[in-house]
């Protein structure tokens, strides 16, 4: 990859997608196969005027020897030192930028139960501090890629090969063009242009409908909004795209109201390991039923992380024929494939959904129907055929999706 566009991308993810003001500290999270890519970031943020950027170094490898060879009770251990970081990254709030370029099998073969339950007593502990900060700091995830991700996306390719073409995918659909920075002004425009129009019709609920099984209800909160696109923290009021790509409208449902069996098109990357062709039906807005070809014991682990794991916390809306599925190409990667296709989220509703959010405590968002987890995970359900009606508040009804696209 020539090291101008690399530059460009670079550009764009400090500028488009943490919105980097002067001043700001900033927290890198890369894999230590991305040092070209992170030491470039690391320069356009000091271009910017960062005060400063830490870059936290990660490796799939070490990962899984350490959940293979660990105790348990290590594992789970989160020292004092942990807990203080936290706080201090509360007091200053720096952006968070996370390269993601993991080998969608990194962890196969890890005892799934074992990682479950580490991840369960780790987040626990964590999950007040993360809670505290919500909302309130700029983010971004995007993607480059590993040797191994690209030859999974690729396999009949080298992998120099596979890496150039999975590079080119990922900027094409990332908008790293001539002018990124223009085209990004513009997609969150139009984006924002679905989410303003959904937001008028006043929904009560949507029903999902795909000949592939699904069929499907679920209740949105009232005085809730769909979001899409960039976002904006809540005291500093600064516009940031948290997710580069993105081609969603999303909000927040019912916790607790939804009712049906959706199936998946595309497969899930969870804690290293592929789920694949699988199905999960709600009763009383929880998923009480999961069923999978491939990884149903992730799948079961998963819903039972903890009491909010099993409920939704978001409903996504993406167009069939949206620019990554009009690659032809299953990323294995979540942030690529939920924007391929409509998707729900397990776990963890999103605060700023909720009009006001700002002015109301933690109980009372949870008392309007904002889901609470530990974990937020998406997965894929849009189709070709798939038609979703929307039904108002006031009788109505209305076409959302016709044949997998907006009907509007």
């Amino acid at each position: 990859m020539k090291k101008s566009i690399l530059k460009k991308y670079a550009y764009l993810i400090v500028k488009e997608g943490i919105n980097l003001q002067k001043g700001q500290d900033v927290i890198l999270f890369a894999n230590v196969d991305q040092e070209e890519l992170a030491s470039l970031i690391v320069e356009q943020c000091y271009k910017l005027k960062a005060n400063s950027v830490e870059v936290r170094w990660l490796s799939d490898k070490i990962d899984k020897i350490a959940y293979k060879k660990a105790s348990l009770k290590s594992l789970s251990y989160v020292a004092d030192w942990k807990i203080e970081r936290e706080k201090e990254i509360n007091k200053k709030l720096p952006c968070f930028i996370y390269i993601e370029s993991s080998d969608p099998d990194a962890l196969k073969g890890v005892n799934q139960s074992k990682l479950a339950k580490v991840q369960k007593e780790v987040r626990s502990i964590l999950k007040p501090y993360k809670d505290e900060r919500m909302n309130k700091y700029q983010w971004v995830i995007a993607g480059a890629p590993s040797k191994e991700w690209a030859k999974k996306v690729f396999p009949e390719l080298s992998a120099k090969k596979a890496v150039a073409a999975l590079w080119d995918a990922i900027l094409k659909v990332s908008r790293c063009d001539d002018d990124p920075i223009a085209a990004w002004k513009k997609h969150d425009a139009n984006l924002k242009k679905h989410a303003d129009h959904l937001n008028s019709l006043n929904l009560d609920y949507l029903h999902y409908e795909s000949s592939n099984g699904t069929n499907f209800k679920v209740w949105l909160i009232p005085g809730s909004r769909f979001l899409a696109g960039g976002e904006t923290t809540q005291d500093s009021n600064i516009f940031f795209n948290p997710n580069i790509p993105t081609e969603e409208c999303f909000i927040s449902p019912i916790a607790g109201k939804a009712e049906g069996i959706v199936y998946s098109t595309k497969p899930l990357s969870y804690q290293g390991e592929l789920i694949e062709d699988f199905s999960v039906r709600f009763e009383n807005g929880k998923a009480v039923e999961v069923h999978a070809k491939k990884g149903e014991n992730i799948l079961k682990e998963m819903i039972n992380m903890d009491e909010g794991a099993c409920k939704l916390g978001e409903v996504a809306l993406v167009p069939f024929d949206s620019p990554i599925n009009n690659t032809g190409l299953l990323f294995y990667s979540t942030l690529y494939d939920e924007n391929a296709a409509c998707h729900l989220a397990l776990g963890r509703g999103f605060d700023n959904t909720i009009i006001d959010y700002e002015k109301m405590t933690k109980e009372e968002l949870r008392q309007k129907g904002i889901n609470d987890s530990s974990i937020h995970v998406d997965f894929m359900i849009g189709s070709k055929d798939l038609s979703i009606t929307g039904y108002t508040r006031d009788g109505k009804k209305v076409p959302i999706f016709k044949n997998g696209n907006w009907a509007f």
